[in-house]
């Protein structure tokens, strides 16, 4: 493990959305992965209580459920630059590909390409503290849903297997979301426990073809704004939170 590593896992109540926090405490260089637009004071405040510098503000997909903190904290901490998939058709500063890396200090993210909850999905991998950041495409004992924005369990089923579970398998995992107070997990307890993707493909696809979810509250407002880096086209009473600000 590299030394002068810094991590804060982050939540918000109302998306069950986890947001991380990752420095290199020896140039101070920080990035923010998965923010939410109504906890980006919080998170710029606890950059600036730190004395980090955030380089990059960072998404793992274009988010269905929330509106992403990216664009707002770009307004709060002058400098920082957004970031997200170019297979995921919003605008950012730098659109990622697969085997890139995002890079802060002495540290950097290796991008996977893991499609299937939507088509633009990745996965960063700090493969220094052995840790991944899985977004929606692998969760604690489950996975994102495949129904929209180009979603395909069959691809998820490959990005999963192919992509994160070839990892090591003391590698811990860290999702986007969680909805019963599961914080982490590791490669080698999803490869063993989750009840969806140890089975075989077939029993898979078959599994989220019945799962029958509700259509998601919010994402007739979030996708407008994360396509543009949550700032721009979002409604009025949305922007009006952060008017003034």
């Amino acid at each position: 493990m590299t030394k002068n590593f810094f991590f804060r896992q982050l939540f918000d109540r109302e998306s069950c959305t986890y947001t991380y926090l990752l420095a290199d405490v020896a140039s101070k260089e920080a990035v923010i992965i998965d923010p939410v637009i109504e906890l980006s004071d919080r998170d710029a405040q606890l950059v600036s209580d730190l004395g980090f510098k955030l380089v990059y503000a960072i998404n793992t997909h274009m988010h269905a459920d929330h509106i992403t903190g990216t664009g707002r904290l770009k307004r709060l901490v002058p400098g920082a630059r957004s970031a997200i998939s170019a297979a995921a058709g919003a605008d950012a500063d730098v659109k990622l590909e697969d085997g890139g890396a995002v890079r802060f200090g002495g540290l950097e993210l290796e991008v996977r390409t893991t499609p299937g909850h939507t088509e633009g999905c990745v996965t960063y991998v700090l493969h220094s503290q052995r840790m991944c950041f899985t977004g929606d495409a692998l969760l604690i004992r489950g996975c994102g849903r495949t129904d929209f924005q180009g979603g395909s369990s069959d691809t998820l089923f490959d990005s999963v297997h192919q992509r994160i579970f070839t990892l090591p398998e003391d590698y811990a995992v860290y999702p986007a979301h969680d909805y019963k107070g599961q914080t982490a997990s590791s490669v080698g307890e999803e490869k063993r426990l989750n009840p969806r993707l140890t089975r075989s493909r077939q029993e898979f696809c078959a599994i989220m073809a019945g799962l029958n979810l509700a259509y998601p509250k919010k994402i007739d407002v979030a996708l407008p704004a994360n396509r543009v880096c949550g700032l721009h086209n979002i409604p009025d009473e949305i922007a009006a939170l952060f008017a003034e600000k």
